[in-house]
C-alpha cells in the first residue's frame, strides 16, 4: 500500500504565520500556526497544489481574490464533510448562522452539531468557517481567536452591529498563537 505524501508550506500573513498542507489530491489542512521553528522551515516541501495555494492566499490577503479555487482533501465524518461543503458555499463578504447551515442540511435542530463540525474544519480560511456567526448576529468563537475572525470579516467588508466589544479586541493578542483546533488535526 502506498503511503500518502503530505507536503507543507507557510506564508506570513497579516494575522501571523499561516501553515498549509496538501496531499497529491488537495489541501488537507490550513491553520494559523503562530511561529515556525527552524525544524518547520527545514521541513518545507511543496507541490503544485501548495504553490497555487500560496499564490491564492497572498491574493486574498492583498484584497484581489474573493474565491479560492483549490482542490481540497479534508478528512472528517460524512456529517463534517457536509458542513464543510456548506461553509465553502458561503460567499465572500456574507455571513451565515449555524442555524442557517443546519437548515441547508435539512437538519434544522442540528445547530450545535454544525458548530462542532465548524470548529473541526481543518482548512481554515479556504473553507471559510470565519463566516459563521450566531443566529442573533453575534461574533461567536473561532479557533484562530476572535480577533482573527473579526479581522477576516472586516477584510471581507462585513460589519457586525453586535460587536460592541470589538474595540477591546487587538490582533496582537493572537498573531503569534497557534490555532486551538490543532488537537483535532492529524
Amino acid at each position: 500500500m502506498n503511503k500518502l505524501t503530505i507536503v507543507t508550506d507557510y506564508i506570513d500573513s497579516p494575522l501571523g504565520i499561516f501553515e498549509f498542507k496538501a496531499s497529491e489530491h488537495g489541501i488537507t489542512q490550513a491553520i494559523f500556526c503562530g511561529d515556525i521553528s527552524s525544524n518547520d522551515k527545514a521541513s518545507i516541501n511543496t507541490n503544485n497544489i501548495t504553490d497555487n495555494c500560496k499564490k491564492q492566499l497572498k491574493e486574498y490577503f492583498a484584497g484581489t481574490r474573493q474565491v479560492f479555487d483549490l482542490p481540497l482533501d479534508p478528512k472528517g465524518t460524512d456529517f463534517q464533510q457536509s458542513v464543510w461543503t456548506c461553509l465553502s458555499n458561503i460567499p465572500f463578504g456574507e455571513t451565515f448562522s449555524y442555524k442557517d447551515i443546519a437548515k441547508q442540511l435539512n437538519k434544522p435542530k442540528a445547530s450545535q452539531a454544525v458548530g462542532g463540525a465548524n470548529g473541526r474544519n481543518p482548512i481554515t480560511l479556504i473553507v471559510p468557517c470565519h463566516r459563521v456567526i450566531g443566529a442573533n448576529g453575534s461574533l461567536t468563537g473561532y479557533a484562530g481567536g476572535i480577533e482573527r475572525k473579526l479581522w477576516l470579516l472586516n477584510h471581507e467588508g462585513v460589519s457586525l452591529e453586535s460587536t460592541k466589544d470589538s474595540a477591546n479586541l487587538n490582533i496582537d493578542n493572537v498573531i503569534n498563537l497557534r490555532q486551538a483546533k490543532t488537537e483535532f488535526l492529524a
